[in-house]
């Protein structure tokens, strides 16, 4: 069996608004081969990028574009073609797009090799350790803490028992970072869980200030409060902070989760599939459980990479909460014949070979705004 064509298809949704939600615009790729046999998969970056790192001609032996690179290989292969693609495209960087655009193509590869023995991903990567998962609606802050509490309880009425608050207007002021706090745990009750992630917006001693006053609301973890790469600030905050410190929705790879892990930088390392791939999320899975702190997945786009996070999720032995997307996008809802999605606060693992999951080709051709691979 051989690689005949990688697709890359980026859809975009109509009403695209202003706000830090990437369930708006999609980039698919579809792995194809002689045999008749697809793989799909989905990068969570700018899809215009990713397209460009998969169409990419031949430039030099470490500065290549992955369809150049794969097309004629096995797909079985999926250990080999990830350190292929790594070698043969050094020159674009290590711990950021290209990664995520391997990552797409990682998981089509994952899915058509699950396709062709039949078998779902998660017993591919050694077997699932839970069948279904409790689930956490994750939903953007509401403007102030009234609205935010509007929004908590419209989650709880539909059945979730943890709700996460994320990104904008945290970090406008200290009064209006516990205005929202206060909001949300009034929305969601005394009983639920109470996640907050912050969005990168403060220093670390400004986050050890908030984690301090917002563990008066019992908050289960505080998320992203420094930047990205910070991992000095983690460390330091992380042996300070009354609750527990959760990131890595922004990190790309082995090498890029390579310094919190060895640092013990981070109590919840928040892996994203469309990020990282199978490849390295089994890799990094198996390093988060050796030092003792806890994974989840990061998941704000589409169900394929909600299908990809449950089959990954299911593998690691302490696996207790799933980031499920509640925002109200067609990409989130529509893209799949299949609705992955939680039902009375829990979401059950797909079944079916690879991800489980199959594409709503009407949906895709109504939102198609552009296409690349078909030799």
């Amino acid at each position: 069996m051989q690689i005949t064509e990688i697709v890359c298809q980026i859809l975009r949704i109509e009403n695209v608004a202003a706000k830090t939600a990437s369930c708006q615009d999609a980039v698919i790729v579809r792995v194809r081969t002689d045999t008749g046999h697809e793989g799909i998969g989905e990068a969570d970056s700018s899809p215009e990028v990713v397209k460009a790192i998969i169409d990419a001609p031949f430039s030099h032996n470490i500065a290549c574009g992955l369809r150049e690179i794969l097309v004629e290989e096995n797909p079985l292969d999926t250990d080999r073609l990830w350190q292929k693609m790594y070698r043969r495209t050094m020159y674009f960087g290590r711990k950021a797009v290209g990664i995520t655009a391997m990552a797409a193509v990682d998981m089509a590869l994952w899915d058509l090799k699950g396709k062709y023995f039949g078998e779902p991903i998660f017993r591919l990567l050694g077997g699932r350790h839970h069948d279904r998962i409790r689930a956490y609606a994750s939903i953007l802050f509401g403007r102030d803490g009234a609205e935010t509490r509007d929004i908590g309880r419209r989650w709880v009425d539909a059945g979730y028992t943890a709700v996460k608050f994320g990104w904008e207007p945290m970090g406008q002021s200290a009064a209006l970072d516990r205005e929202l706090v206060r909001g949300a745990r009034a929305g969601v009750g005394d009983d639920a869980t109470l996640l907050i992630d912050a969005g990168c917006v403060w220093d670390a001693r400004t986050a050890l200030r908030r984690a301090q006053t917002f563990s008066e609301q019992r908050i289960e973890w505080l998320e992203e409060p420094l930047r990205q790469d910070d991992v000095a600030g983690y460390v330091w905050l992380r042996d300070r902070s009354p609750v527990p410190i959760a990131s890595g929705e922004g990190e790309c790879g082995r090498e890029s989760f390579r310094p919190f892990i060895d640092a013990n930088a981070l109590d919840v390392y928040q892996v994203d599939l469309a990020r990282n791939g199978f490849t390295d999320a089994a890799y990094i899975r198996q390093r988060v459980e050796e030092c003792g702190a806890r994974l989840c997945n990061h998941c704000y786009t589409s169900p394929v990479t909600a299908a990809a996070s449950l089959h990954w999720l299911a593998t690691c032995r302490d696996a207790f909460l799933f980031e499920d997307c509640v925002e109200d996008s067609p990409l989130r809802h529509e893209l799949t014949l299949e609705k992955v999605q939680a039902v009375d606060g829990f979401i059950r693992v797909p079944e079916g070979p690879g991800l489980g999951v199959t594409l709503n080709e009407d949906f895709v051709a109504k939102h198609l705004i552009a296409e690349s691979g078909r030799w």
